[in-house]
C-alpha cells in the first residue's frame, strides 16, 4: 500500500514536470544547463530509485510540513506536494491515483500540509517558483543559515548537498535547529572515494578517482560521515543504507559522471596524463561499460523531549 501511494505520487511529479518543461531562454544559460543536468539525472534509473526511497523513508503525511534544502529547480518538490495533501473526492471526478495526477490538486483549498524549498541560488529559485504550484514556499537562503525559525518543519530533506558545502556540520546544526523535536530528516550522498570504472588502465581509472575526490568535489566522502554528523549534530540515527550505483550504459554513465568533461580538466591541470587519459575515454565510449560508487541514504529524528 505505501509502495503504491508512493508510486502514486511519483506519477504526478511525473505528469507535473512534463507540463512544466524548462523554458526555451534558459536552456542556453548556465542555469538552464544545470536544470538540465538535474533532470535528467532525476529521469534515470539509479536516480528514479533513490528518489523513490528518499520520498518512502521521509513518511510525508497530510499535514505536515516538509522541507527540501537546496530544492535546485523544485524537481521533486510536486512529489512533496501530493503527499501532504488531501486529494478531494467529488462525485463523478476522479479520486485515488487518478486524482493525483490531475492539475486541479494545487489549486485545492483541501491541501492542509506545508512544502518549503530552499536554494541559495536565486536563478534556481526562480526555475522552482515557475515550475512549482504557489501553494509551494521558494526561498532563497543558505544551508548554513537557513530563513526558517525554529523547529518550524515536520521533515527535512537534504539530497546531494552536504557533498559541495563550506561547513556541513554547521548546516547539520541549522537543520537541527528548524526541525521540530519528533520529527525526522532523510539525507543522502555520494562516497566519490569509492568511483571504480572498469578498464585495463587501472592506473589512469585511479586516477580519475583522486582527481575527482581531490579537485572536483568537496566533500567526497561526505555519504560515509553521514551518520556521525547527524549524531553529533543531536539526531538519533535510525537507518543507514549504502546502496551501488551501477552504470553498465555508456551514456547513461556519461550523462551524470561527465567522464570527458571532468578528465579533460584533470589532464588540462596536469593531475592525468592526456594520452592515456584519451585512450581510457576511447575504451569506455566503445564499450562493454562498467562503473559505479557508493550511495548513501540515512534517516534520523530529532529527539523529544
Amino acid at each position: 500500500m505505501l509502495r503504491d501511494t508512493i508510486h502514486d505520487q511519483l506519477v504526478l511529479a511525473h505528469n507535473l514536470h512534463k507540463r512544466r518543461a524548462i523554458s526555451p531562454h534558459s536552456a542556453d544559460t548556465l542555469i538552464g544547463m544545470t536544470v538540465a543536468y538535474l533532470d535528467h539525472a532525476a529521469t534515470t534509473e539509479p536516480g528514479r530509485r533513490y528518489k523513490r526511497s528518499l520520498l518512502e523513508a521521509l513518511d510525508l503525511r497530510p499535514g505536515l510540513t516538509v522541507l527540501d534544502v537546496g530544492c535546485g529547480p523544485g524537481t521533486d518538490l510536486p512529489g512533496m506536494v501530493a503527499a501532504v495533501t488531501h486529494p478531494p473526492s467529488r462525485s463523478g471526478r476522479a479520486s485515488g491515483p487518478e486524482a493525483l495526477c490531475s492539475e486541479h490538486i494545487y489549486a485545492s483549498p483541501l491541501s492542509v500540509g506545508r512544502v518549503i524549498g530552499v536554494d541559495r541560488d536565486p536563478g534556481m529559485a526562480d526555475e522552482a517558483r515557475r515550475r512549482c504550484p504557489s501553494s509551494v514556499e521558494i526561498l532563497v537562503g543558505d544551508a548554513h543559515e537557513l530563513p526558517l525559525d525554529d523547529a518550524s518543519v515536520d521533515r527535512a530533506r537534504v539530497d546531494r548537498v552536504l557533498q559541495h558545502l563550506a561547513d556541513p556540520e554547521r548546516a547539520l546544526a541549522e537543520l537541527h535547529r528548524v526541525v521540530r523535536p519528533g520529527g525526522t530528516v532523510v539525507l543522502a550522498d555520494p562516497d566519490w572515494d569509492t568511483l571504480a570504472i572498469a578498464d585495463p588502465d587501472t592506473a589512469t581509472s585511479r586516477a580519475y578517482t583522486r582527481y575527482v575526490t581531490g579537485h572536483v568535489v568537496r566533500n567526497a566522502t561526505i555519504g560515509r560521515e553521514l551518520a556521525r554528523l547527524l549524531h553529533a549534530a543531536g539526531f538519533a540515527v535510525v537507518e543507514v543504507v549504502a546502496e551501488s550505483i551501477l552504470f553498465t550504459d555508456y551514456a547513461e554513465a556519461e550523462a551524470i559522471l561527465r567522464m570527458p568533461d571532468v578528465a579533460r580538466r584533470g589532464w588540462e591541470s596536469g593531475a592525468l596524463d592526456p594520452h592515456a587519459s584519451r585512450a581510457w575515454l576511447s575504451r569506455l565510449a566503445a564499450g562493454p561499460f562498467v562503473g559505479g560508487f557508493t550511495f548513501y541514504t540515512v534517516k534520523a529524528h530529532r529527539p523529544a523531549p
